[in-house]
Parts: structure tokens; C-alpha cells; sequence
């Protein structure tokens, strides 16, 4: 199918639209499609994009609640009617090529070059492959001939149920999408002539999507049009005031604060340029919510030199996919200090920003946050309205994908339960890093994902006298356990398993009390019944290590 309307092609080449008014042709011949609800039928299964329809549902989207008796023999007509129209030649009661059989219901069959649904689904996963992998240019193009596919609202003028608008819209809301992450990229290539076109048919479509308005008016702003842009935004902010009684959202108000004050640089400006001749983005939100670094870290050389190692090995151009570092090991041993403190160090080399979230999956197998729940604060950390998240998760995961598509981002999600939870929060784009930790080894993760697993062992008696000390530095001068036999010292680290919380916990309790004999210490931790009440903090070590 070519961009635009369907060109002239071989006499039996058939072609259909869905992506606006429904239309057929066969060669160049635009074909009758039959009676309003024979064309809806057509174009419910057309929207579908290949998914099979059962009989019940047809009827809910056709009709609705007032659906007639003679519903399923009405069906099987318009059936019979469209195999015929489809392939002319086709026997009598011949199923066909295109319309099939599914259980009960029934399913279109076709492929890029038939439906236009399907073609626009193509360029736009290739679109997003061109953008993880770092050519914007090649992204830009691909979008845009996706874009061009789009000619108004899908089954124009044939939705008669809630049902059939709410599959037509999923359609539109496809464009959208598309719209808005072509409009990112163009903006950021300072390349805006091919996507305002589709932004402005857009913005027809969805007169009080915010998502588009917004793309519009920064596209337009990076094209020179000012003026025009800024007509956008009191077009849309009167509109929300008189049909929702609502203030635009956050990504209007800082397209809008943008054009103002003229932060979008307009085509044929030199944009800065990064390694590979990658363009730098411009983001609308640059996310910072990394925790704290520990300022009295210590230890874990080895470790670092090695993360670094694989941080650095993100330069090679032959990435088409984020690196995925899954740190893994038991409650206590300091997997989250160590995946903080490395974030700390590689911070600077992702200029779009740092996500962060603790997953609450260290508790049991039936804990931890929903990946839909995930998604949302992830979305909003980007600067999408709550009103604007989508309801279902795959929906959120589109758009996650969308706006991190060719960025370069540093995601710290902590306390991940399983592969399956944290799968749906991996970024589209190349550049990007993910730091993970678990307490058990995500091995799908490395499976399916390519995540490299890093196991965290409790340290070294070396390393955990240097941290015990480094966390006692405080202690007065003369105090018992700046004074105390190392042998003392020693079996009380060997005592906290070596756990580095629980030497935090061990330091933090002699600091408060600078008298407490590191000997009565000892002896405290060798009655097993009371080893735990020692530590308050890390209760659930009780089940990940033993105190022996």
C-alpha cells in the first residue's frame, strides 16, 4: 500500500483503509462495501487488525442493546456478502482468503500490503527500533510514512454502539501516539515539516487531547511559527475551561512556557551533537529521583570496577537494546547501597534524567507493586499528566516505550520480585541503563532480555572491619571499641553474618550509647534468643540468613 490514498495497482490487487472513512479497492477501482452495517462489520474487523471477534461481540458493536433477533443470520450475510466482494471468484460458500472462521465469531486476515492498519503498525515498530538503536534520522522517516496512512478517525461515520467507538478510538489513539513520538523526534532533529501535517489532522481528531497539542505547538514553535503555536494553546485551554471546567495539563503548560520563552530551536539551528552523531534531545521533563548516596560507604572495589567495566561497554554503536543490570542476594547485604552508589558514579552520562522505584518485592513471592502501578509513576516522573495515563496496562507500556525511545536514561528499580514484574518497566531505547536489584537471580530476565545477573555475597572480613570502622569514626576518643581486642571485634562482625545492615544497625546502637563495652556487646550476640532483638531494623533477615 502506498502513503496516502492507495495508488493504482495490478487489476486483482485488493486494498483497504480503515484509518479514516472505510474504502476498498481492487486495482484502481474503489469498490461499493454494501449497506452501513455490512461496512461496519467490515471495518470492526479491519480495526482489529487480525484479532477474531466472537458472534456476541459483533452483535454488542453493530447494534448494541438493541440488537434485533435476526442478528446472528444478518451476520452471516453480510459475511457472505464481503467474500464475495473481496474474491469475486470465490465458490459459494467458500470461506476465502481474507474473512475466516474463528470459533464462534470470525477474524480479517491480510497484511501490509492490504490493510493500512497493519502497514501503519510496521513503520511505526520500525520507527521505534530506528530510534532505540540511535538513527533519529531513520526514525523521523519511518514515522512519517506511518503517519501519512492516517486520514481521519477510524470508521468514520459507522460507530452506532459505545462498543464500536471505543474500537475506533483505540485506533485513533494509535495515531496519537504515533504522532507524539514522531513530534519528539522531529523537534529534537530540528526537522518539523513532516510531522505537521499529521499533528494538525491530529489535533482535529482529538480536539481536547492535550498529549497532541502540545506536540503541535512545540513542532510548530521548532518550524518558526510562533505565533501559530501559541493560537494552539488558547484554542485548547478554552476548550478544556468550557467543556471540562479544567486548566491545561503539565505538558501544555510547559510547551506553552517554552514557546514563550523561545527554548525551542527553530529548523536549520545547528543542534548540539553527541557521540555517533546522535542529536541531543531536548526533554520536556528531566527526572532526578535517585535516593541519597550513602556518605559512609566503603568496601565494594571490586564490585564497582566491574559494573563500571559493563556501564562503559554501553559505547559499543552494535546496542539495540538497554543495558540490564540485575544485582541479586540476600536481605541485608547491601545490594541497594552498592546499586545506588554506582548510579551516583554514571549519573552524568545519561542526560535525560534518573528514574527510581522501589518495587516492594522483598517481602514474599505475593508481594510488590503492580506493573500497572509501576507504569503510572513512571509515566508521571515523566511529566505525563495523571489524567492522561492510560487505563490499561498495555496501554502504559506503549506509552512508557514511546517516551523513552532514543533517550538515554538511568532506571533504578529496587527490590524487584521476579522476571515478570519488571519486564514491563524496561525502556525502549538503547542508551538507556537499568539497575535492578532482587533477592533472587532473575534468571528469565537474563534469558529473554539479555540482563546481565551480578550476585552481591556478604563482604569479606577485610572489608566488613573497614566498614565497621568507618561507621564508628564517630565514636569519642577513648571509647570501648575504639580500644577493644580485634579478636572481639571480629566475632562480633562474624556474628552479623557480615551483613552490612547489620553492622549499620551493631554501629548506630554504640554510637548511641559511646559506654556500652564492645565485651558485653559480644556477649549480648552470643545468646541466640536475643541476637535479633539486637537488631530491630532487619527483622526479615531473620528468614535470609543465619545468626549462627
Amino acid at each position: 500500500m502506498t502513503d496516502g490514498d492507495p495508488g493504482p495497482g495490478g487489476p486483482q490487487t485488493l486494498r483497504l483503509q480503515v484509518m479514516g472513512p472505510l474504502r476498498v479497492w481492487r486495482g484502481d477501482t474503489e469498490l461499493d462495501a454494501g449497506p452501513r452495517q455490512q461496512r461496519c462489520l467490515l471495518a470492526l474487523l479491519l480495526a482489529r487488525g487480525g484479532r477474531p471477534i466472537a458472534m456476541t461481540d459483533l452483535i454488542d458493536l453493530i447494534w448494541g442493546p438493541k440488537a434485533p433477533s435476526s442478528a446472528v443470520n444478518v451476520i452471516h450475510k453480510y459475511v457472505g456478502a464481503l467474500r464475495r466482494l473481496l474474491e469475486p471468484g470465490l465458490r459459494a460458500r467458500a470461506t476465502g482468503s481474507y474473512l475466516v472462521r474463528q470459533g464462534n465469531g470470525y477474524r480479517f486476515l491480510a497484511g501490509s500490503e492490504t490493510l493500512d492498519l497493519i502497514a501503519f503498525r510496521q513503520r511505526v515498530a520500525a520507527g521505534r527500533a530506528s530510534a532505540a538503536a540511535g538513527d533519529v534520522e531513520q526514525a523521523l522517516d519511518r514515522y512519517a510514512d506511518a503517519l501519512r496512512l492516517c486520514h481521519g478517525h477510524a470508521g468514520e461515520g459507522l460507530s452506532e454502539s459505545a462498543a464500536a467507538m471505543a474500537t475506533f478510538a483505540t485506533v485513533d489513539g494509535e495515531f496519537y501516539e504515533a504522532a507524539a513520538a514522531a513530534a519528539e523526534i522531529a523537534t529534537r532533529v530540528r526537522r518539523p515539516s513532516p510531522v505537521l501535517a499529521p499533528l494538525r489532522l491530529a489535533m482535529k481528531m482529538g480536539p481536547l487531547n492535550e498529549p497532541v497539542h502540545a506536540s503541535l505547538m512545540t513542532a510548530l514553535a521548532a518550524a518558526g511559527h510562533q505565533a501559530e503555536a501559541l493560537a494552539v494553546y488558547r484554542t485548547i485551554r478554552h476548550r478544556l475551561a468550557e467543556d471540562l471546567g479544567i486548566d491545561p495539563g503539565h505538558d501544555l503548560q510547559e510547551a506553552h512556557r517554552r514557546v514563550l520563552n523561545q527554548t525551542v530551536a527553530s529548523a536549520g539551528e545547528n543542534p548540539p551533537l553527541l557521540e555517533a552523531g546522535r542529536t541531543a534531545a531536548v526533554p520536556l521533563v528531566r527526572p532526578a529521583q535517585l535516593p541519597p548516596d550513602l556518605p559512609l560507604f566503603a568496601g565494594r572495589e571490586a564490585e564497582l570496577d566491574g559494573l563500571r567495566g559493563l556501564v562503559a561497554g554501553m559505547r559499543d554503536e552494535r546496542r539495540s537494546s538497554p543495558l540490564v543490570v540485575a544485582l541479586d542476594g540476600m536481605g541485608g547485604v547491601g545490594k541497594s547501597t552498592l546499586a545506588t552508589r554506582l548510579a551516583h558514579l554514571v549519573a552524568a552520562e545519561f542526560a535525560d534524567g534518573q528514574l527510581y522505584l522501589d518495587l516492594q518485592g522483598d517481602q514474599d513471592r505475593e508481594a510488590g507493586l503492580l506493573a500497572r502501578d509501576a507504569l503510572s509513576s513512571l509515566l508521571y516522573a515523566l511529566g505525563v499528566p495523571a489524567s492522561n495515563i492510560p487505563d490499561t496496562c498495555d496501554a502504559r507500556i506503549g506509552t512508557y516505550r514511546s517516551l523513552t525511545a532514543g533517550r538515554r536514561f538511568l532506571i533504578l528499580l529496587d527490590n524487584v520480585r521476579d522476571s515478570e514484574q519488571v519486564r514491563p518497566l524496561l525502556p525502549n531505547s538503547a542508551g538507556s541503563l537499568v539497575l535492578i536489584t532482587s533477592r533472587r537471580p532473575l534468571t528469565a530476565l537474563a534469558a529473554f532480555d539479555g540482563a546481565h545477573l551480578v550476585r552481591v555475597d556478604v563482604p569479606d572480613l577485610s572489608s566488613a572491619r573497614a566498614l565497621l570502622a568507618r561507621r564508628l569514626a564517630d565514636l569519642p576518643d577513648g571509647a570501648g571499641a575504639e580500644s577493644a581486642d580485634p579478636e572481639i571485634m571480629d566475632e562480633i562482625i562474624e556474628l552479623c553474618g557480615r551483613l552490612p545492615l547489620a553492622l549499620a544497625v551493631l554501629a548506630a546502637r554504640l554510637i548511641a550509647r559511646p559506654r556500652l563495652s564492645p565485651a558485653t556487646l559480644l556477649a549480648e550476640l552470643r545468646d541466640g534468643a536475643r541476637r535479633i532483638e539486637d537488631f530491630p531494623g532487619v527483622r526479615d533477615s531473620r528468614t535470609t540468613c543465619s545468626w549462627s
